[in-house]
C-alpha cells in the first residue's frame, strides 16, 4: 500500500511543478516584452508575439466615448525603437493565469512610466500560446486611463 500512496504523491508533485514551470515560462515571456520596450529594443518587443498577433487598447477618445484602438505589432515596435532607453517602463502585477495546455490566460494590472514620470494605468489581458520555441502573445488587449489606479490592482 505504501508504494502506491508514494507514486500518487509524487505524480501529483510532478504535475504540479510542470503546472508552475508552465507559469515561469508565461511569466518570463510577458516580462520579456517590458525589458525590452525599456530597453527601446523592437526587434526583442516583436519576438515576443506570434505571428499574426493582435494589440489592442481600450480608451476614452477625445470625445469622451470608449473605443478600441488596434496597432500592428510591427508599428508598436517600430515605435518602441525611437524611443530611448529607459522611457517606455511599464510595471506589471500579475494578477490571474489560467492554464490549458498550449493556451493560457493572463490578466495583470499596470502602471506605465514614460521618461520617468507617471503617464496611465490599467490591465493587460494577455492570450498566451506555446509554440515549439516556446509562450508567445497571440492577442495582448489593455485599458489606460490616468486615475483610479487602485481600482485595476484590486480586481
Amino acid at each position: 500500500m505504501r508504494p502506491v500512496i508514494l507514486c500518487v504523491i509524487l505524480l501529483t508533485m510532478a504535475t504540479s511543478l510542470h503546472a508552475q514551470t508552465q507559469e515561469d515560462a508565461i511569466k518570463a515571456t510577458i516580462q520579456r516584452l517590458f525589458t525590452a520596450m525599456l530597453n527601446a529594443d523592437s526587434a526583442a518587443v516583436a519576438g515576443c508575439f506570434a505571428p499574426g498577433a493582435q494589440l489592442q487598447s481600450v480608451m476614452e477618445n477625445k470625445a469622451g466615448n470608449e473605443t478600441v484602438h488596434t496597432m500592428p505589432i510591427s508599428e508598436f515596435a517600430s515605435h518602441i525603437a525611437k524611443l530611448p532607453a529607459n522611457a517606455a517602463d511599464e510595471r506589471i502585477v500579475f494578477g490571474s493565469l489560467l492554464l490549458d495546455g498550449r493556451l493560457a490566460s493572463v490578466w495583470a494590472p499596470y502602471r506605465f512610466f514614460f521618461k520617468g514620470q507617471f503617464s496611465h494605468c490599467g490591465v493587460d489581458s494577455f492570450q498566451m500560446v506555446k509554440f515549439p520555441d516556446g509562450w508567445k502573445i497571440q492577442y495582448l488587449i489593455d485599458t489606460r486611463r490616468k486615475d483610479n489606479c487602485e481600482e485595476a490592482a484590486a480586481k
